[in-house]
């Protein structure tokens, strides 16, 4: 009662002077996920360094809302931005810069549109059970060869475009499979037999008809099955973009992802296969694949991943994106939860990295490179030893 009191008290304050509030309800949340670190770099030719840091992961917090319509009808909205904690790297934040939308529900499913995680991108609840503190192969491999190339709409940098989306012109290869779409439209089926389909829809607001004549959109596809009292569940993903890597091209890409919950032990697995367009005559083709675990122990649990991303496949793939080696990561560690809200863990993580590639996770400090960005140099590699702390509300 008392988040939806303040949910209501904030609402009030944003909306517009003499505009009555209409929904039924309206509730703050958020999730605050911070580590302290001990990063080290070492390899790829720079000299090692290892430093201190305090992470925020993904920590974020918004406003969320429901209003029956009768018939069988549900009306809702999200609201939800970052919440950048690390106050000396200056992020701002961005209203609705997460899953933010305005949708209708009813008996035929669940349509809305707005920014979401793309039905690619939700498969990964299903196995990622292995990831302790935020440092995990979800945030470093799977779905991350976006890093191997250049910004993805070929109007993003030169003098004939209009303003890009900040989603699409985060760079990469075509649009990042992990990343949520914006300017979308999308509908999740009712659940039937544990069975649900998911569509995502990005529009083509990017088009252009001067400079690089491009026509950027892209479809996200999945179908996925929880059942046996939801210990197992299966997700299969497929995806198409056209238009953002090389205008006339589309990059695809599928994905395989799933676990099993034996009691004493819950599994994950995943296996994802991408192929770019990065012109009209190369096309690259990656490979990723990992394996989790977690293992009750007394109020927390064991968890530890494994997750390898194989080097780019294709004639002139690394000439073409500078950058496509081989790479591996693992963590592992335990997590204690002192209650449904409130979990702290501690653990080590590493990424390995052979030539040519630099994978990363998000949020990770400078490297050695003072000019390079965050994370390694080529060829480098990245270890963590963490304490982690999450807070819901």
């Amino acid at each position: 009662m008392q988040k939806k009191l303040l949910g209501l008290a904030v609402a009030s304050v944003l909306a517009a002077p003499g505009l009555a509030l209409a929904q039924s309800s309206v509730e703050v949340y958020g999730t605050i996920n911070m580590s302290l670190n001990r990063f080290k770099y070492d390899g790829g030719g720079a000299p090692s360094l290892s430093k201190l840091d305090v992470a925020n992961h993904a920590s974020n917090y918004g406003l969320r809302g429901r209003e029956s319509l009768g018939g069988g009808l549900t009306a809702w909205f999200q609201i939800e931005q970052n919440a950048p904690l690390e106050r000396s790297n200056n992020i701002a934040i961005t209203p609705a810069s997460r899953n933010s939308a305005v949708g209708i529900q009813g008996g035929f499913g669940n349509v809305f549109m707005g920014q979401w995680t793309t039905p690619w991108a939700d498969l990964d609840a299903l196995w990622s059970v292995g990831t302790a503190g935020g440092w995990g192969p979800v945030t470093s491999i799977i779905g991350r060869r976006e890093t191997t190339g250049t910004a993805p709409n070929p109007n993003c940098g030169n003098a004939f475009a209009g303003p890009c989306d900040a989603v699409e012109a985060a760079g990469g290869v075509g649009h990042p499979f992990w990343r949520r779409v914006s300017n979308a439209v999308f509908y999740q089926s009712p659940v039937f037999g544990g069975a649900q389909v998911k569509l995502a829809y990005q529009t083509n607001e990017g088009k252009s008809v001067v400079g690089t004549v491009a026509d950027p959109s892209l479809w996200s596809t999945s179908i996925a099955w929880t059942g046996m009292g939801g210990r197992a569940r299966v997700g299969f993903a497929y995806d198409i973009h056209e238009d953002f890597s090389t205008p006339g091209e589309k990059d695809t890409g599928w994905a395989v992802k799933g676990g099993y919950n034996l009691g004493v032990v819950n599994l994950g697995a995943a296996y994802e296969r991408n192929e770019y367009a990065l012109s009209t005559a190369v096309e690259c083709k990656a490979t990723q694949w990992g394996l989790a675990v977690s293992v009750p122990v007394g109020a927390g649990s064991v968890k530890a991943s494994y997750a390898k991303a194989k080097a780019l496949e294709g004639t002139g793939c690394v000439a073409a994106s500078g950058i496509g080696g081989a790479a591996k990561t693992y963590n592992v560690g335990y997590e204690h939860r002192f209650s449904k809200r409130t979990s702290v863990a501690v653990g080590i993580a590493e990424v390995d990295n052979e030539d040519g590639a630099a994978f990363t996770w998000t949020g990770v400090p400078p490297g050695p490179n003072a000019t390079g960005g965050n994370g390694p140099v080529l060829g480098g590699d990245v270890n963590t030893l963490f304490v982690n702390m999450t807070h819901r509300f």
